[in-house]
């Protein structure tokens, strides 16, 4: 798929006025918040229609979302006016996208569905773009998931397991990394029982 159409694709998906994966943070991201240090320089990878990204903004992050839609963005830029909070947007493709050195107090990756090769590339540069002591919060479904359908891409190689994100971020403190079944109710893209993997992870 060219590029250009794999951003087709996403643009269409948030065209409808209605918020596809809902307004509401994350479940697991919620829950770990509270580790941020006040005022943190956070990246969101994949934010699409913003809903992380604000939600940090609201506990007064400085936070940069990234995504490959121009429409997802713009309704993050709409939901950051609605909560009266700022949030900056970049349009990119993450596969080449500069995350920069040791810039970064958190990363967040919330179901950034990519395949194996491309994560070889980015994982890597995650770890460098954070700051020492800086923290990875992310989730992702499992291949499980293939047997729950509700929500994820059809495709195992975009989903990762327990063992695989240990490998990828071996060098990092994995305070927290557990794959379990769980209700995921985002939107109407994300509807009930699911597989995940989550990661807490300290560089």
């Amino acid at each position: 798929m060219s590029d250009s159409k794999k951003f087709r694709d996403w643009d269409d998906r948030y065209a409808d006025s209605d918020y596809l994966f809902g307004t509401a943070p994350n479940d697991f991201l919620k829950s770990v918040a509270d580790r941020l240090a006040p005022n943190s320089r956070i990246l969101c990878l994949a934010d699409g229609e913003g809903r992380n990204g604000v939600y940090l903004a609201t506990l007064g992050h400085k936070v940069t979302a990234v995504d490959q839609s121009r429409v997802g963005l713009e309704k993050a830029k709409k939901l950051a006016e609605q909560k009266q909070v700022s949030i900056e947007t970049i349009k990119a493709d993450l596969a080449e996208y500069d995350l920069g050195v040791e810039s970064l107090d958190c990363i967040v990756s919330i179901f950034f569905h990519i395949p194996s090769a491309v994560r070889a590339h980015i994982y890597p540069r995650i770890i460098t773009a954070l700051k020492p002591g800086g923290i990875l919060i992310l989730e992702s479904y499992t291949p499980e998931q293939l047997n729950h359908g509700t929500g994820g891409p059809p495709i195992s190689d975009l989903m990762l397991t327990k063992d695989e994100l240990a490998q990828y971020f071996s060098e990092m403190n994995l305070e927290h990394l557990q794959e379990l079944e769980r209700k995921v109710i985002e939107g109407t893209g994300h509807t009930g029982l699911a597989s995940v993997v989550q990661l807490l992870a300290l560089r």
